[in-house]
């Protein structure tokens, strides 16, 4: 894994928190020069710290006002199985996140959709044409905290 430093750490957090800075806007906030910051950020593109710019949506103000936490349990814990599995909650495009967790269940998908209906229509096609053995719904009711910086500089 390549090393970062002190630099770098300032140029990623800079990064995280506004991508749409212009080089310049961001050689000036970390103190480098521009050329300096276009060398820096072509490196770390390439040793993969940074992995694409993405605009964040407001999801309410598109009508995607219901945010659930998908439990699931499986009896089958084949590596086949769970990369069909991938293949199939990849294929349902309101699940907007997927991981494979410890514990009492095995994953956990979040899912943004349109009310209850929305749901129910994502609940279908995941319980579809896949053996699982338990699915359980979480609705967040409030979200309190949400797409929070990495700590660049911490532990």
């Amino acid at each position: 894994m390549e090393k970062t430093d002190e630099i770098d750490r300032r140029i990623l957090d800079v990064l995280q928190r506004d991508a749409a800075l212009s080089q310049r806007d961001i050689a000036d906030r970390v103190g480098l020069s521009q050329n300096a910051l276009w060398r820096r950020l072509k490196r770390l593109e390439e040793a993969g710290f940074m992995q694409g710019a993405r605009m964040r949506l407001d999801a309410s103000r598109l009508g995607l006002d219901l945010t659930v936490f998908v439990m699931v349990r499986t009896r089958n814990h084949s590596v086949q199985w769970a990369d069909n599995f991938r293949k199939h909650v990849a294929r349902i495009p309101e699940i907007a996140e997927m991981h494979r967790i410890g514990g009492d269940w095995d994953y956990m998908l979040k899912v943004v959709t349109r009310g209850m209906a929305g749901y129910d229509a994502v609940y279908r096609r995941l319980t579809s044409n896949i053996e699982i053995d338990t699915v359980t719904g979480l609705f967040s009711m409030e979200t309190m905290l949400d797409d929070r910086p990495l700590d660049v500089f911490g532990g």
